[in-house]
């Protein structure tokens, strides 16, 4: 990576995660879909909270956590992300740069309050994520900053973005200065509930090479393509993407390109599994940390296998250890 200042740049909604545990009888009284991402006003923002009982907060946000996993392997990270010019947005820009990400996007001065997210889990480890964008939505092209976004060996965003026009417009502006300076340019799907909205445009991302690899789950892939068997998505997604990133959950993940495609094993979790919140997201940080060192795919899926292994053993979407030196007594090598 000695030609990059940054493994990889991060864009995506500056969010601060608010955990509580909860039953599945209170999704049910709730009405929500176990397991998926809703987006709510601030009067909801607000009713929810005050029914949710013990509390946890932690600077999140998906891309933000990709970074934070990418800082805790060692790496080099940046994030450009939205917050507003409030005592949440001031912590969330406290925690990025205390980890070693690169994080100077300017704060928003308006009536909007910094972005959170209300994430219930329930006794299976599933989680339920309740989302107020605020400040978040507010992110343009103006913030997105060329110099950064041309050091970076990769460019990775969320599909969340989509939900806003001026952020599909910075996201437009990262991926056009991204592949001008000859960088790879990333798409995380998100959530399957994010690809039934933008499906099409999302397709029309990957087919006209705006976006070199994907990171998706095999529910979003399968909704992306409308199908109910994995195989014929893999099919699919290896004609339209270059190189396809797949989790499988307790079957591992894949790494799918035109000329291979590789399977490795999930992670054993001593203990069980406690809270499956950002395991996607830190797959992606070792996935992208891998492929900015020039590891092979099967390591990189591997490290982003170990990395998501880490992440839910706990609660929170960021490492409570060293990735870095989880990876090495595992007898993982690192070539940086």
């Amino acid at each position: 990576m000695s030609e990059f200042k940054f493994d990889a740049l991060c864009i995506g909604n500056a969010i601060t995660d608010v955990f509580s545990h909860v039953e599945d009888s209170f999704l049910v009284e709730q009405s929500l879909v176990k397991g998926s991402m809703r987006l709510v006003d601030t009067d909801e923002a607000l009713r929810l909270y005050g029914l949710m009982g013990q509390t946890t907060r932690i600077s999140g946000g998906s891309a933000a956590n990709t970074a934070a996993g990418i800082a805790s392997l060692g790496g080099a990270p940046a994030f450009i992300g939205k917050v507003a010019a409030d005592e949440v947005g001031d912590v969330f820009r406290h925690d990025m740069n205390s980890i070693g990400a690169h994080f100077n996007t300017g704060p928003l001065h308006d009536d909007l309050a910094s972005g959170r997210s209300m994430i219930l889990i329930t006794p299976d480890g599933e989680r339920t994520m309740n989302t107020y964008l605020g400040a978040a939505t507010r992110l343009t092209a103006f913030d997105i900053d060329r110099n950064v976004v041309a050091s970076s060996a990769v460019t990775y965003m969320e599909g969340y973005l989509w939900d806003e026009d001026a952020a599909k417009s910075a996201f437009l502006e990262a991926s056009r200065i991204a592949h001008e300076a000859g960088q790879l340019v990333s798409l995380s799907l998100s959530d399957s509930f994010c690809v039934d909205r933008f499906r099409d445009e999302f397709l029309e991302l990957i087919r006209e090479d705006k976006v070199d690899i994907l990171f998706a789950n095999e529910h979003e892939l399968k909704a992306l393509y409308q199908t109910s068997d994995t195989e014929t998505a893999i099919a699919l997604v290896r004609r339209d993407c270059t190189l396809t990133a797949l989790t499988l959950g307790s079957e591992g993940a894949m790494a799918i390109s035109r000329e291979e495609t590789v399977h490795v094993p999930a992670i054993s979790i001593v203990g069980g599994v406690s809270d499956l919140t950002g395991a996607g997201d830190l797959f992606a940080s070792g996935f992208l940390f891998g492929l900015a060192r020039d590891f092979s795919l099967s390591d990189c899926a591997e490290l982003g296998c170990l990395c998501a292994g880490e992440i839910i053993s706990h609660i929170g979407a960021r490492p409570e250890k060293p990735l870095n030196q989880i990876a090495e007594q595992t007898g993982f090598i690192f070539k940086a």
